[in-house]
């Protein structure tokens, strides 16, 4: 394959709108922007949010009160039964681990083991958080819960 042989994928290139080229070519005279108005001026429009002088809808709207999303803690969640499926018996899972078997791709703020499911295999699982139902089944198998 030579330089001269490239195209691009088929779709990929758009004609631009060739704007004030005549009236045979469809975007003449006015170039697509109609009579006169805001619209067809140069540098014309409105801002984002301009609703014609109205009080902004950003604006009416109350605010009040704190939101804590921006600072909660995000935990990626594993499912008890999802250990059972991927790791043998008397494995250790950590962090590493969980990510390596495909469960989770990163670890947020920590991973939080949740109860869904049946354990019978034995693991030591070291995760942030665990649910009571999770802690209690893994204990059962005979594993060991640590928090990290």
């Amino acid at each position: 394959m030579k330089l001269h042989e490239l195209s691009p994928a088929k779709g990929s290139n758009k004609k631009t709108k060739r704007l004030g080229r005549g009236n045979a070519s469809g975007h003449g005279k006015t170039s697509g922007k109609g009579h006169k108005g805001q619209w067809a001026r140069s540098g014309g429009g409105v801002k984002p949010g301009f609703e014609g002088g109205q009080m902004k809808i950003a604006m009416r709207i109350p605010k009040r009160g704190f939101n804590n999303k921006a600072f909660a803690t995000e935990y990626a969640i594993v499912n008890v039964r999802d250990l059972e499926s991927r790791f043998e018996t008397g494995a250790v899972i950590d962090c590493d681990a969980i990510i390596e078997s495909g469960l989770i791709k990163k670890p947020l703020d920590g991973i939080k083991i949740l109860g869904t499911g049946e354990l019978s295999k034995a693991f030591t699982v070291k995760a942030a958080k665990f649910s009571e139902t999770a802690k209690t089944k893994i204990e059962n198998a005979g594993g060991k819960a640590e928090v990290v």
